[in-house]
């Protein structure tokens, strides 16, 4: 009798550390790999680094298109701007410009 009590304290025992020691592990594979945990930061600081660059490009592209807006203001005309938006609009070329025609593949 004394040996079956001394049996199943040691299986109880080791249960309860096995179950510990599944829990820990099972929290430290989350706090790497789950949504918050370690990986995912270094996911989320690689995309933050891509969208700041992209927000860069899209400012300068912006600053490019305001420029060429400006050009075309009403109170200060660019002779050279109309013109190119006029030909490009009416589908117009002078008669002193050089035409290249690219076939499409």
């Amino acid at each position: 009798m004394v040996s079956r009590s001394r049996l199943k304290s040691l299986l109880t025992g080791l249960a309860l550390y096995t179950m510990a020691a599944a829990m820990v592990g099972y929290f430290g594979v989350n706090a790497y790999t789950g949504k918050y945990g370690l990986n995912a930061r270094q996911e989320l600081d690689q995309e933050i680094i891509a969208l700041t660059s992209e927000l860069a490009r899209l400012k300068r592209e912006r600053l490019e298109g305001e420029q060429r807006v400006s050009l075309l203001r009403s109170d200060g005309v660019d002779p050279d701007m109309l013109d190119e938006r006029a030909r490009y609009q009416l589908d117009y070329v002078n008669p002193r410009d050089l035409v290249k025609i690219v076939k499409p593949k």
